[in-house]
């Protein structure tokens, strides 16, 4: 399981703001023939349980470069589980999060549904999720880094998504202002309150941490919600100019976001890249059903000290 790293002898890395020239060499590395929009980051396969030796170079040269890729395999409507763990296997994954919602195979069916606990929780909704990367509410030692999502059936309209690299918006904050970096890898950014269950019994403690870390393989991590409720933020100005900054990026028209609606046996593959879900209408033949699976690890191959020479 790969943890941030809360020491000061971090390894080189161009997240570091000790280290301004490794930055500008990664960041100049970063944004070359960066993907302009969906399309550079899809790539057609025929069967993402056993993808090609071409088609995985091809997903991964653009995770490489942009921490996500999507598929259009040829599964259509399959709600086969194997496809998307198949699909994470050949990525290196292996540890899911099994999470107390999710399928006795580690993966989630997010489904509306109207019944039952799950009912209560947005992703079981038809509702709009704002910008967020999975698993913010985690444990420090149970960080989510790398997330896929898998489309079974899409709704009948809407549901579109939109994508933004982490590492993207680490940039567009660092140029602005380095200060903005510093003060969002504070320890206590971004706590996330107890969660007491209908008993009063504490079902998750208080989660305070940082909204960007730097792993110790030197990668980062982001752990962000745009969501203002059952959301503690630090309290002073530096803070709050960062994550107003933030939200301005993520609630605007930069080209590093990209928007569009996956269908039917199309697939995301991600290092938790932020995300967020448009609201949508189910009918009697489309009820969107995705498979997401979140891992503890990042995608194999993906490694900063992997993609650029430090």
């Amino acid at each position: 399981m790969v943890q941030l790293n809360q020491k000061r002898n971090l390894p080189a890395s161009p997240f570091s703001l000790d280290d301004e020239d490794l930055y500008r060499r990664w960041r100049d590395w970063k944004l070359k023939d960066y993907p302009k929009g969906l399309g550079d980051l899809l790539v057609e396969v025929k069967d993402p349980r056993a993808l090609t030796d071409a088609e995985h170079e091809a997903l991964l040269a653009r995770c490489r470069k942009a921490n996500m890729a999507l598929y259009a395999g040829k599964t259509c409507a399959d709600p086969d589980p194997e496809i998307p763990l198949a699909l994470g296997r050949r990525f290196g994954l292996e540890d899911l999060n099994r999470n107390w919602l999710a399928d006795e195979n580690g993966l989630t069916s997010l489904t509306v549904r109207t019944d039952g606990v799950r009912q209560h929780y947005i992703p079981y909704t038809n509702r709009a999720i704002n910008w967020h990367t999975d698993g913010y509410y985690n444990t420090a030692d149970k960080q989510i880094h790398a997330l896929n999502l898998h489309v079974v059936q899409q709704a009948a309209t809407g549901g579109e998504n939109a994508l933004m690299d982490h590492e993207i918006a680490y940039i567009l904050l660092r140029e602005k202002n380095p200060d903005f970096i510093r003060a969002l890898m504070a320890p206590g950014a971004m706590t996330i309150p107890a969660r007491i269950d209908e008993g009063g019994t504490v079902a998750r403690k208080e989660e305070p941490g940082p909204v960007f870390g730097i792993m110790s393989s030197g990668d980062l991590h982001m752990r962000y919600t745009i969501r203002v409720n059952n959301v503690i933020w630090a309290d002073d100005p530096l803070s709050r100019d960062a994550l107003d900054y933030l939200r301005t990026l993520l609630d605007g028209d930069s080209g590093y976001i990209y928007r569009g609606r996956l269908e039917s046996g199309m697939g995301l593959v991600s290092n938790n890249v932020l995300h967020d879900r448009a609201a949508f209408t189910d009918d009697a033949q489309h009820k969107r059903h995705y498979y997401r699976a979140r891992y503890f690890s990042r995608l194999a191959g993906t490694g900063v000290a992997e993609c650029f020479a430090l």
